[in-house]
Protein backbone atom coordinates (compact mmCIF):
# COMPACT_ATOMS: atom_id res chain seq x y z
CA UNK A 1 0.00 0.00 0.00
CA UNK A 2 1.22 3.64 -1.00
CA UNK A 3 0.69 5.61 1.73
CA UNK A 4 1.52 9.21 -0.13
CA UNK A 5 -0.80 11.92 0.77
CA UNK A 6 -0.07 15.45 0.70
CA UNK A 7 3.67 15.74 -0.97
CA UNK A 8 4.01 13.12 -3.53
CA UNK A 9 7.39 12.47 -2.42
CA UNK A 10 6.53 11.66 1.33
CA UNK A 11 5.25 8.34 2.17
CA UNK A 12 3.26 7.75 4.97
CA UNK A 13 2.63 4.58 6.51
CA UNK A 14 -0.46 4.33 9.04
CA UNK A 15 0.18 1.49 11.84
CA UNK A 16 -2.37 0.74 15.29
CA UNK A 17 -0.31 -1.60 17.68
CA UNK A 18 -0.14 -1.50 21.80
CA UNK A 19 -0.08 1.67 23.19
CA UNK A 20 2.76 0.22 25.15
CA UNK A 21 5.07 -0.42 22.27
CA UNK A 22 5.14 3.15 20.61
CA UNK A 23 8.01 4.25 22.66
CA UNK A 24 10.24 1.08 20.87
CA UNK A 25 8.77 1.99 17.07
CA UNK A 26 9.68 5.64 17.88
CA UNK A 27 13.27 4.64 19.24
CA UNK A 28 13.95 2.31 16.11
CA UNK A 29 13.05 4.88 13.78
CA UNK A 30 14.89 7.79 15.34
CA UNK A 31 18.02 5.05 15.79
CA UNK A 32 17.50 4.49 11.85
CA UNK A 33 18.87 8.57 11.14
CA UNK A 34 17.22 9.52 8.00
CA UNK A 35 15.16 7.02 7.44
CA UNK A 36 11.62 8.57 8.49
CA UNK A 37 10.15 10.37 11.24
CA UNK A 38 7.16 9.02 13.74
CA UNK A 39 3.96 10.72 14.74
CA UNK A 40 1.69 9.82 17.63
CA UNK A 41 -2.07 10.02 15.98
CA UNK A 42 -3.88 8.67 18.86
CA UNK A 43 -1.89 7.64 21.89
CA UNK A 44 -5.05 5.74 23.47
CA UNK A 45 -6.00 3.71 20.31
CA UNK A 46 -2.06 3.58 19.66
CA UNK A 47 -2.38 4.78 16.07
CA UNK A 48 1.18 6.17 14.43
CA UNK A 49 2.32 7.13 10.96
CA UNK A 50 5.96 6.95 10.11
CA UNK A 51 6.68 9.32 7.60
CA UNK A 52 9.74 8.91 4.97
CA UNK A 53 10.93 9.62 1.39
CA UNK A 54 8.99 7.68 -1.09
CA UNK A 55 12.36 6.67 -2.61
CA UNK A 56 13.08 4.95 1.40
CA UNK A 57 9.66 3.02 1.63
CA UNK A 58 11.01 -0.27 0.59
CA UNK A 59 13.64 0.36 3.64
CA UNK A 60 11.46 1.51 6.13
CA UNK A 61 8.99 -1.30 5.28
CA UNK A 62 11.54 -3.96 5.66
CA UNK A 63 12.45 -2.53 9.10
CA UNK A 64 8.88 -2.86 10.25
CA UNK A 65 8.77 -6.03 9.05
CA UNK A 66 11.78 -6.91 10.80
CA UNK A 67 10.74 -5.65 14.16
CA UNK A 68 7.52 -8.30 14.04
CA UNK A 69 8.74 -10.83 15.85
CA UNK A 70 8.73 -8.10 18.84
CA UNK A 71 5.79 -5.84 18.28
CA UNK A 72 2.27 -7.08 16.49
CA UNK A 73 1.41 -3.63 14.54
CA UNK A 74 -1.44 -3.80 11.82
CA UNK A 75 -0.92 -1.36 8.78
CA UNK A 76 -4.65 0.74 8.55
CA UNK A 77 -5.46 3.24 5.88
CA UNK A 78 -5.36 6.41 6.21
CA UNK A 79 -8.95 6.70 6.82
CA UNK A 80 -8.39 4.89 9.47
CA UNK A 81 -6.38 7.14 11.07
CA UNK A 82 -8.63 9.57 11.38
CA UNK A 83 -8.98 10.66 14.99
CA UNK A 84 -12.03 10.31 16.46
Amino acid sequence: MNGARGNPETVEIFLELAPEDIVFIKLIVEAHEGLGVLRTLDRKRAVIVVMTAADMESDVRAMLASLRDQVSWTEIPPTGAALS
